[in-house]
């Protein structure tokens, strides 16, 4: 438990402090975290000793992640088209190494790199917004807020099983606290900064972001329990990998932004 409070601590006063700072040092620790993302997922799946198409995942990653906008680069393809490109090259692999190599396993990378590479990529996008310490905090503190709501309130009241073959330990009761308290931390949001956030809208993105994040976490938890496996990293000691810490992370920004709900 110390070392899990040591680690949490020390990871936590680097994140805020650099996400604080913005620019070039957020977006370069986010683009570090997802080639750490990214490697977890190779080793999950035993992929590590096949370098020429894990290479080629990297590849897609980076382009898909880095925001080449921000530091005055104009890509020659879209990102639709890189997603292309990607999969007729991991196609092409198969191909070339004789099925060595198969449809199953490039298939699961690219779709590593595209679950990796969004989730990342909007939570660069979402700080260099307008506001975007304040849309980024707000995101990050509902998040949070949903996970300890859900990890308390279930610990005290939780008695039906959310997702028993998934995630035994989970509850609906949790479940709602989790909610509850995520759309309790937005209001204050509201209430800080009304002029950026009404009550109304503070409300329906504290559900959502509890929603979502939700689900991020038993999407994750549900990959590991087909793998057999408890964490997916050894990155925080005491916490995982970062795929253990930021799955609802990785779900809730994309879908934040789709759904057009702040200006980011």
């Amino acid at each position: 438990m110390k070392q899990r409070i040591i680690t949490g601590v020390i990871a936590a006063a680097v994140f805020i402090t650099l996400l604080v700072l913005g620019g070039y040092w957020y977006a370069g620790l986010i683009v570090l975290v997802s080639i750490l993302g990214y490697r977890e997922y190779l080793q999950m799946n035993d992929f590590m000793k096949h370098k020429g198409t894990s290479a080629v995942g990297l590849i897609a990653l980076l382009y898909l992640t880095i925001p080449w906008e921000f530091v005055g680069i104009s890509l020659p393809v879209s990102s639709t088209a890189m997603i292309w490109l990607a999969m007729f090259v991991l196609l092409f692999i198969t191909v070339a190494s004789k099925n060595k190599i198969t449809i199953d396993q490039v298939s699961v990378i690219l779709l590593g790199v595209i679950y990796i590479a969004f989730g990342f990529y909007y939570m660069i996008t979402a700080r260099l917004a307008e506001h975007g310490l304040f849309w980024s905090i707000l995101i990050f503190v509902c998040i949070w807020a949903s996970d300890s709501g859900a990890y308390f309130v279930g610990s005290k009241l939780g008695k039906h099983p959310l997702w028993p073959t998934i995630s035994p330990k989970k509850s609906i009761e949790g479940a709602i606290g989790g909610v509850i308290i995520s759309m309790i931390a937005a209001i204050c949001f509201a209430l800080y900064a009304p002029d950026l956030l009404g009550l109304g809208k503070a409300l329906a993105l504290g559900f959502i972001i509890a929603v979502v994040g939700q689900v991020g976490d038993l999407i994750q938890s549900a990959y590991k329990r087909v793998k057999g496996i408890k964490d997916t990293g050894t990155l925080l000691p005491g916490h995982g990998g970062v795929l253990d810490r930021m799955d609802s992370w990785l779900i809730v920004f994309p879908f934040i932004y789709w759904i057009g709900i702040l200006p980011i």
